[in-house]
Parts: structure tokens; C-alpha cells; sequence
């Protein structure tokens, strides 16, 4: 029988255990794409619930029966910024337990945010994505505009692909 993957709206009561999805999810999926260093300085930086995020509604969780198997969103504004175009939106904070990898729940999320934005009159989703994520995006359509990355403590680079799908 298939697992029964359950997507809400994320609340502030679930930020603890977001902290800890993310904090297990990157430390462990990313391991073979950075560098411990890149890793050190940054998980710390963005391995953490953002409750503007949460507030928003734009933000979901994925669940079997009470278990918290992943989290995803978009929003309307750039990550880290205000910027602001019509029509334009940007995936949010996508992680999975690492247990729950090739479960579907990825799938599961991104399917629900696609269609989410495009009820709310989105056209276009950019996304940054990490090196080990780049793959699973593009298995659903997104398509690589560029390369960037961010810079965190101590100066260390944290290379990211800039992706987008058309709505």
C-alpha cells in the first residue's frame, strides 16, 4: 500500500521541527556536492524557519500520519530581498528528511507549489537551487539561467544554479 503523504500550510508550530528537517536534510544530502567549510558557514545561515515565510501561506509541509517528511514554498519576493516583479514568483526552502529521499515527497511538494502559484496568477517560478537539488528540479521541468553564490561567514562561497519554469 502507497505511504499517505498529507500537504498543509505550514503554521509557527511547526518551526522547531522545521529547524530540525532542515538541519538533518542538508547537513546530510548536500555533504557530497560541498565542502565541509561551505557547509559549516552557511547551514547555519539558512538551515532555520524563516516565520515570514510561514506567516505568508505560501509556505507547506508534507506529513505522514505525524511524521514531518518534508517542506516547501514559494513566495512573491526574491529570497533575501523585497524585489518584486508581476507575474514572478520564487521557490522557497524546499528540504526533505533524508530518510524519506525517493519517497515521492519532493515530487509531492513541488507539484502542490507549482500549482498553488499558478492559481495565485504566478507565470514564472525562479529558483536557487543547491548542486545536489539541480537535478530533481530539472526532472520536473525547470530549466538552468545562470549560475550564482552566495557568500556567508569567513567569505565562503556556496555555489547555487539559478533555475526557472514557466507557468
Amino acid at each position: 500500500m502507497a505511504e499517505q503523504i498529507t500537504i498543509r500550510p505550514a503554521t509557527r508550530h511547526d518551526i522547531s521541527l522545521l529547524d530540525d528537517l532542515y538541519r538533518r536534510s542538508y547537513a546530510r544530502l548536500l555533504a557530497a556536492d560541498y565542502p565541509p567549510s561551505a557547509l559549516v558557514f552557511g547551514l547555519p545561515e539558512f538551515a532555520r524557519a524563516q516565520p515570514e515565510l510561514i506567516d505568508s501561506g505560501l509556505y507547506f509541509v508534507a506529513e505522514s500520519g505525524t511524521a514531518l517528511l518534508g517542506a516547501g514554498g514559494w513566495s512573491l519576493a526574491m529570497p533575501g530581498g523585497t524585489g518584486r516583479a508581476p507575474g514572478v514568483g520564487y521557490v522557497r526552502h524546499l528540504a526533505t528528511d533524508p530518510d524519506a529521499v525517493r519517497r515521492g515527497v519532493g515530487t509531492r511538494l513541488m507539484t502542490h507549489v507549482i500549482q498553488d502559484a499558478r492559481d495565485k496568477g504566478i507565470r514564472v517560478l525562479h529558483c536557487k537551487s543547491t548542486l545536489t537539488a539541480t537535478p530533481f528540479y530539472k526532472s520536473l521541468g525547470f530549466r538552468s539561467i545562470g549560475q550564482s553564490a552566495m557568500t556567508f561567514g569567513g567569505g565562503v562561497a556556496f555555489p547555487v544554479n539559478l533555475l526557472s519554469y514557466p507557468l
